[in-house]
């Protein structure tokens, strides 16, 4: 059993004893101390969007962890089985205090979490994300009492999404309309399978080819959308059946592309690609984080533009396209952020975008792709034992790279002159993830396993 406690939510397994699992009373401490920090951040509103993917534990937490807002006093906004995105739009079109996402987004079936939104439908920051945990480890907080219990309400919030997507200047329906697109789509039968062919459906897409589309939690593959996992889109696509192809995670704030010929678009450049047909269009600067690509970097600076990058994670992404007035931005794992719509990584505003880009080029899928900058990442994982001393291994290797360029302003990054490695402790998992980039893949590998070799010598030393 395990159970991840940080400032961006609690994700666990389900089941276990409590405080070793994401187990019902465990749901029940940290949503009331969530409760407990947004009525101290926002003391006159009571209103907080719930809104799940579709994991088979989605239905017991959802009943929780409404219960417990409601416990708490609050109202909340049941908005059901829905993507990440819809979540966030629907605390701003609620004018709700915040919003609560129940999803493990691409962890395999056992995994669930509490997603934490402020106010802004954007994930709670380092101060606020703390708090919940101080509040949650103390236990401080307290239930209302029988005339202040709240209520709930459902709504389905997924049509004013798509009409939000479809009011962006730089989204073309007529052009993707006319271009009669057959596209293909895998949703990793998840909360994708509703809500990708309705955005699909109102671009004038009228050829869709649905994979794992039943939105009932029984992944058919790893539900993270990397090349391994999507073997049964991409050999639809080397049929030839399709012009391209969309793969989202369980909570699709993630989008993955396959060319037509079959091949993966890869899933760093996603957020290149459509960066540069806004970027084309409203020239700017942008932001990603530090374990992602050069090429958007490239992209930028040929439209004219400045990039800076941020620490990992949504919420530092978010702060760092605030400060630099970013016009897009987004991670390399296939979030698009796209302030236009909304702070948050969204596969709804990508999908609608690319296939705009993809109308007005001309070009087939695998064209787009081989006009971008030319870099291969590595993406590589250390498993952690409760022995390791993170802190140790990270200081052991910088001091290893110490006339490199290095950066620790999270984990630590090593910029060599040909690429880069990147070590950082993941939040949501208990491993060291190692990303490596480089011009070709055996360099990004070597450049991975040089580091990965320093780690293991710390370890058994």
């Amino acid at each position: 059993m395990s159970l991840v406690k940080s400032i961006s939510g609690i994700r666990g397994t389900i089941g276990g004893r409590v405080g070793e699992g994401l187990n019902p009373v465990d749901i029940v401490r940290f949503t009331a101390a969530y409760a407990t920090q947004r009525r101290a951040a926002l003391p006159g509103n009571n209103t907080i969007v719930v809104g799940r993917d579709a994991r088979l534990s989605g239905e017991m937490v959802e009943h929780i962890v409404c219960g417990t807002l409601m416990g708490m006093g609050y109202h909340v906004v049941n908005i059901g089985l829905a993507t990440t995105p819809t979540t966030e739009l629907a605390v701003t079109g609620e004018h709700a205090a915040g919003g609560i996402i129940l999803t493990a987004s691409h962890n395999p079936k056992q995994w669930n979490a509490l997603k934490l939104l402020n106010e802004h439908g954007e994930f709670l920051n380092d101060a606020e994300g703390k708090g919940v945990l101080a509040i949650a480890e103390k236990e401080d907080f307290s239930f209302a009492e029988v005339d202040e219990l709240g209520q709930m309400i459902r709504k389905d919030y997924l049509p004013y999404h798509v009409e939000q997507v479809l009011k962006l200047k730089l989204v073309d329906k007529a052009a993707i309309e006319k271009a009669g697109f057959t596209v293909a789509i895998d949703c990793v039968n998840s909360v994708g399978g509703l809500a990708i062919p309705a955005m699909l459906r109102a671009l004038g897409v009228k050829n869709i080819i649905e994979l794992n589309c039943t939105p009932d939690g029984r992944f058919p593959h790893n539900p993270e959308p990397l090349p391994q996992h999507l073997t049964e889109i991409s050999n639809l696509l080397k049929q030839g059946k399709a012009d391209v192809g969309f793969v989202v995670d369980p909570d699709v704030d993630r989008l993955a592309l396959v060319c037509e010929n079959g091949e993966m678009f890869g899933e760093e450049y996603t957020l290149v690609s459509v960066a540069d047909y806004v970027l084309s269009h409203t020239p700017g600067n942008t932001v990603s984080n530090m374990s992602s690509s050069r090429a958007l970097s490239d992209v930028t600076r040929a439209h004219g533009g400045s990039y800076s990058a941020s620490a990992v994670g949504e919420v530092n992404v978010v702060a760092e396209m605030k400060a630099t007035h970013a016009v897009i931005g987004g991670e390399g794992n296939g979030g698009v952020i796209y302030p236009e719509c909304h702070y948050g990584r969204d596969a709804l505003v990508g999908v609608a975008l690319f296939l705009s880009h993809l109308a007005h080029s001309g070009q087939r899928v695998s064209e787009i792709r081989k006009a971008l900058p030319e870099y291969c990442i590595s993406k590589n994982r250390i498993d952690l034992t409760p022995q390791m001393n993170v802190d140790n291994i990270l200081e052991a290797v910088k001091e290893q790279y110490r006339n490199e360029r290095v950066s620790d302003r999270d984990g630590v990054k090593i910029d060599f002159a040909d690429g880069w490695v990147h070590l950082r402790k993941s939040n949501t998992e208990p491993i060291i993830r190692v990303y490596s980039e480089a011009a070709t893949m055996n360099e990004a590998n070597a450049l991975a396993q040089k580091v990965i070799d320093v780690v293991h010598a710390t370890i058994n030393h």
